[in-house]
């Protein structure tokens, strides 16, 4: 496994860090169990979760994926090998049974962290982050920002919180996640004279279909040394070719769960098909090629994968032995010129 330094931290994560969304879902505990053992057994040691995993958000299922490793750690002893991400969710109306408001204020962020440290049978968490801003921003698939009046926790206000956190020991580093090139910088220039803590970390979807982020946040990430923990880089599972064709495999997530229609916006197939169409000329797995290519970015720490089966989890690992060559970069780069970001 390679590993890849977070800078203004001692965190030194592996390049695939382990997703765990459908823990509680699509996995049961016994199969969350036995993917942590394999990845562990790897050297993946950066786990990324949320308070409101699994996903889809679901009253009946809720917090269960961080409880679910929380009964990892506590049979297995591994605590101090797992870097440990966790989110707390911002406001929105899908998700409101997680608490009430789920506003960024203290209240909420002190009820977000401690059930999520009860849950994960931990004292401390090393990465925690922001889900999705507390202001109304282009979120989950919607491309443009649209001026409002809606009011939100002053972002100042949110990092004195989590400094509070730090101070306690229940934190050791921030991050935020789909957030704007505008929020991040705010998150940064508040922390610049060193009396609140500096943010390290950005979690955004990034893949083949959706390289928004390179149109603003790379260039934050080069400048003030942030590092992107890059989600969805299968889009969903398309960029791994199960669904071509329009197939619909029994058991996939796009098969169960219509709702997630992110990564089928104009132009999606046609990408997908000429990106598939790399893979096969070059006698690669689809999905490898796609994880290989966040892999080689400059400003990824860690690439975040999901599986529901082992099967997938091997071949996703594996991705981080695969260097793709000058000419096939080149090749992934005609590609995106003739079809930039069809999904965001």
């Amino acid at each position: 496994m390679k590993y890849k330094e977070i800078p203004h931290t001692d965190l030194r994560v592996s390049l695939i860090g382990l997703g765990t969304m459908t823990w509680g879902e699509q996995n049961t505990e016994a199969e969350g169990h036995g993917q942590m053992d394999y990845a562990l057994e790897r050297g993946v040691n950066f786990f990324d979760t949320a308070e409101m995993y699994p996903v889809p958000p679901r009253p009946e299922t809720c917090h269960e994926t961080e409880r679910i490793i929380g009964t990892w750690f506590a049979a297995r002893g591994t605590r101090d090998r797992v870097i440990l991400a966790t989110k707390a969710v911002g406001p929105g109306p899908h998700v409101t049974h997680v608490r009430e408001g789920n506003r960024h204020d203290r209240a909420n962020l002190a009820a977000a962290l401690d059930g999520s440290l009860r849950r994960l049978q931990t004292d401390y968490i090393d990465l925690y982050q922001l889900h999705w801003p507390d202001r109304p921003v282009p979120l989950f698939g919607k491309r443009d920002y649209v001026p409002t009046t809606q009011e939100s926790v002053p972002i100042e206000e949110t990092l004195s919180i989590l400094a509070d956190f730090v101070a306690q020991g229940k934190v050791r580093h921030i991050g935020l996640s789909n957030e704007t090139p505008w929020g991040t910088m705010r998150f940064l220039e508040l922390a610049r004279d060193g009396r609140l803590p500096r943010t390290v970390t950005i979690q955004n979807s990034y893949n083949l279909l959706n390289r928004t982020f390179d149109g603003g946040l790379s260039e934050i990430c080069h400048e003030e040394g942030l590092r992107l923990l890059a989600y969805s880089p299968l889009a969903f599972g398309r960029l791994s070719g199960k669904y071509r064709g329009g197939r619909r495999p029994e058991g996939a997530r796009l098969t169960l769960f219509e709702r997630f229609a992110r990564y089928s916006g104009p132009n999606a197939d046609a990408a997908i098909e000429e990106y598939a169409k790399i893979a096969d000329e070059s006698g690669l797995d689809f999905a490898q090629m796609s994880l290989a290519w966040i892999n080689q970015r400059p400003h990824v720490a860690s690439n975040l994968i999901g599986a529901t089966t082992m099967e997938q989890l091997k071949s996703n690992i594996d991705s981080a032995d695969l260097d793709l060559s000058p000419d096939l970069l080149t090749a992934i780069e005609v590609v995106h010129r003739r079809y930039p970001n069809p999904c965001p």
